[in-house]
């Protein structure tokens, strides 16, 4: 099967993340499987605008903005009547390519909504188009159709603009071996992520801050580059570590040697790093929020209201336990095997297509 991704970003873009990481495990499985994969995404300084990566075509033309007006220009001059399905990954922007694409099926999925987040993102008074005008109509628009997601909380999320026929898919998770660590001596937290606004790191710290009025040793290590690195670094407390980017190993050492993990994104798809501390026996305290929620209560970790103080309180009254008796490492840290996902991906959109009989299946340890 032909099979065409439209996203904002492939996994060599210097801004990609979770999203990406999905769409790439997914394509190369699939090509490797058998299926003719493209992805179209926007442009990546240094790299070509065609090449091939890992059995599967990268396509990349046009920027941030400019990427959704590239993609039907370029699907006007060389896609049509190329492929049998286009997916469109909807990230805050959609390509709406059910509206301009007519020879080919089209399926969007959905890893979030943006929602709360525009007021992290963007000025007052953009942030009010975005989050009641523009993306309440870009959801609407998939009104009557059948759409994927990620998460119980993204089925939610369209629901309330009225998109209700929804398919939701597995997170996958790439097991790491356990680093053969011990739990570090004093108690200890750590957070990754985007240093970014909707991330939320200034609340670990605040949270830290008031922790360690009553955990004086308590060390916290912020792991994740972002623009506001040097803000948080000119103002981290005492105890707080703003380590910015680390290594994968470190990331893993790190992670597998702290007594907690914590998440105070205000909205994810799932938030894959909540599976990746729990794969490596350190268990999460979340926000809860969407997407967070999800992962959290897949990994058997902790839920408390959105704001620092409570953030606090939870940790002030969860670390003695978690010091004394470390969780256990949960395989794939509640979420699921990438090849998995690509089944049940593959599933859907054939499903979706009506040509089931063009099923491959993807060998379980098709790929490592």
């Amino acid at each position: 099967m032909r099979i065409l991704f439209l996203t904002w970003r492939d996994l060599a873009h210097p801004e990609s993340g979770g999203a990406e990481v999905y769409t790439e495990h997914v394509a190369r499985r699939w090509a490797a499987a058998g299926h003719e994969v493209t992805l179209f995404a926007a442009s990546v300084p240094s790299r070509p605008h065609e090449e091939v990566v890992d059995g599967y075509r990268v396509v990349r033309r046009g920027g941030r903005l400019s990427v959704y007006r590239a993609a039907r220009r370029w699907y006007r001059e060389c896609g049509r009547g190329q492929f049998d399905l286009v997916i469109d990954m909807v990230n805050t922007v959609p390509f709406t390519a059910h509206r301009w694409i007519t020879d080919t099926p089209v399926i969007a999925f959905f890893h979030q909504t943006a929602e709360e987040c525009w007021r992290f993102n963007a000025p007052l008074p953009v942030a009010l188009v975005g989050r009641y005008l523009l993306e309440p109509r870009w959801i609407r628009s998939y009104r009557d159709r059948t759409v994927l997601v990620v998460s119980q909380s993204t089925a939610d999320s369209v629901a309330r603009f009225g998109v209700t026929n929804t398919v939701i898919l597995p997170e996958g998770f790439e097991p790491v071996d356990v680093p053969k660590v011990d739990k570090e001596s004093q108690p200890t937290v750590a957070w990754v992520g985007r240093l970014v606004p909707y991330k939320r790191p200034q609340d670990m710290v605040e949270a830290a801050r008031l922790a360690r009025l009553q955990i004086p040793d308590l060390q916290v290590w912020i792991m994740g580059g972002g623009s506001m690195l040097d803000e948080l670094r000119s103002s981290a407390p005492e105890g707080v570590e703003i380590l910015g980017r680390v290594s994968e190993e470190d990331k893993a050492s790190r992670l597998a040697r702290a007594h907690v993990h914590v998440a105070t994104s205000a909205r994810e798809g799932w938030g894959l790093v909540v599976s990746e501390a729990a794969a490596l026996g350190t268990s999460t305290i979340a926000y809860n929020t969407p997407g967070l929620k999800d992962s959290t209560i897949a990994a058997k970790g902790q839920l408390c209201p959105p704001e620092p103080a409570a953030l606090a309180a939870f940790l002030v009254a969860s670390l003695p336990g978690l010091q004394a008796h470390p969780r256990a490492p949960i395989p794939y840290g509640g979420a699921h095997s990438w090849d998995e996902v690509a089944a049940e991906m593959e599933d859907a959109v054939l499903s979706f297509v009506g040509r089931t009989d063009l099923a491959i299946g993807i060998p379980k340890g098709a790929l490592r």
